[in-house]
Order: C-alpha cells, then structure tokens, then sequence
C-alpha cells in the first residue's frame, strides 16, 4: 500500500466516527481532488507526490461541509455541474427522476419536445433532459440570484434557455405549449428543520429546502402553473420527500383538470416523486 492509500484508511476512519454517511467514497474522492487523478488511480500516486493539501480538505468534510462544496463540482448522471455556497448541491435521488421524464418525452413522439424545468437550481434537470433528448427546447426556471450565478455557468454553451423568475408564475408566453414540465421544488416542512442532515442543513440555501408546514406549499403553487403551461395530455413531474408517498398525487386531482396521477419510487423503493397528465378538454 503506497503512502496516500494508507492516509485515504485513516481519513475514512475520522469522516466515518464524524457521522459523515459515506467516508470511504468521501476520502477517495478527495484524495483524487487534491492529487488530479481518478479515483481508480490512487495506488499510482507515488509517497514524495502526497499532497499534505489533503487533509485540510478532510477537516472540512469532517465538520460536514458538503463534499460537492469542496472539490466545486457535483455529477448528475452523464453530467459534471459547477457548485457552491448558494446552490442546492443536485442529489443522486432525482436521478430517477429525470429518468422517469425523459422515458415520458420519448413516449410522446413529439419531434421537438418542449419542457420546461422549475427551480431548476444548479440547471441539473434541465441540462440532463437537453443533453438526453436531443432535440427538445429546454427552458430552465430559477428565483434566487445566488443560485443563478451557477445556473449560468453551467447551462453556457448549451440549448438551455435561462430565465430568473417564480415558480408559481413562471413562462406566461408559454402557456398551452409545454410536452412535459418537470421539478425538484422545496418540500421539507418547517418543522423538520432539525432533523435535516447537516451538509443541508447548514449549506444548501433555505429557499431550495423548505416550503411551509407541511412542506407541500410551493408544489401547490407549482400544479396551477404546471396546468396553466401544459397541453392537453402534457405531463407534470414533481419531485417529493418519501415521507409525502400519497399526499401529492392528491393535489393532482380531476376536479383541477388532471387525469392519471400516480407516485413512483426510486432505486430504494421509496415513494420519491409524482406525475400526473393534464386532462383533454
């Protein structure tokens, strides 16, 4: 074992009696940040190349500083995101979801698919779904200047049209037109606050994690847009804690225009996100 995987055991040990929910995977990655190598090359790192750099960063993570935070850049399926203070950092959950979208879109048949992305945060959503249906017109939604100032990194050079705007009023020119309108809103009800883990707690903006008691305020808000943007037969989206299995799908009901709303689950099994069709006329 060469020098920097002996520091890569010890660093898991300290990030793992720190609480910190994955330390091996944590230490590698930051130990490949600091060395410019890939996780897979460690072992080639030679013992006069170790970086002492390294355990400064392990400091940070330790106090659960997100790990996206300290190396600047998060993975979002086939994607690598700018991130930082201002920004939710995009969760491997959500994933599935823009799986569960792009299937839909494909579905459709329809040649240049047009969605729209609200709260789009770091752009995650919106650049997977333009970057994996290609030929769809993506239009990507965001409220807060903190966080735009990633969305604009990220989303340069690609189709990705950008506006700063509500969630609940968002694209009126849109109205009528939109194939599939996706988001991964606020819904952390206020109340569980402290039961949040730390990396979100104290760094992701509160804007992008809370929405009221019960945390289902902005996904209210969100279904009236998402009836307003959509055509007839366009289909809505949403992201959801596991905890809301069942509640959201009910704000989706016939009496408000919809028709086939249903939950899904991610690669855990757990209730993670709902979508329902806007009703023909």
């Amino acid at each position: 074992m060469n020098l920097l995987l002996a520091e890569v055991a010890q660093a898991t040990q300290r990030l793992a009696d720190a609480g910190v929910p994955s330390p091996r995977n944590d230490a590698e990655e930051l130990a490949a940040f600091v060395h410019g190598v890939k996780r897979g090359e460690l072992h080639s790192v030679k013992d006069s190349d170790f970086d002492a750099r390294y355990w400064e960063t392990i400091a940070r993570r330790e106090a659960r500083e997100p790990l996206q935070h300290i190396t600047g850049r998060a993975f979002f399926r086939y994607l690598e995101l700018q991130v930082g203070p201002g920004v939710f950092v995009p969760r491997p959950e959500t994933e599935s979801v823009v799986g569960w979208a792009i299937d839909a879109v494909r579905a459709m048949d329809v040649v240049e698919p047009l969605i729209v992305d609200l709260c789009t945060g770091s752009g995650a959503i919106a650049l997977a779904m333009a970057q994996e249906v290609p030929r769809s017109r993506v239009h990507a939604v965001e409220l807060s200047e903190d966080a735009l100032k990633w969305t604009r990194k990220n989303v340069e050079g690609s189709r990705v049209k950008l506006s700063q705007g509500d969630a609940r009023d968002a694209l009126p020119e849109l109205e009528g037109q939109v194939d599939l309108l996706v988001s991964n809103p606020p819904y952390i009800p206020l109340t569980e606050w402290e039961y949040v883990a730390p990396e979100a707690r104290d760094y992701d903006p509160e804007l992008s994690l809370f929405s009221g008691e019960d945390g289902l305020d902005l996904i209210r808000g969100i279904e009236r847009t998402a009836h307003r943007l959509l055509r007839p037969g366009g289909v809505v989206v949403i992201e959801h804690a596991d905890t809301q299995g069942g509640q959201v799908p009910w704000i989706f009901t016939e009496e408000r225009g919809w028709a086939d709303a249903a939950d899904h689950p991610d690669l855990n099994n757990r209730p993670r996100f709902a979508t329902a069709r806007k009703a023909m006329p």
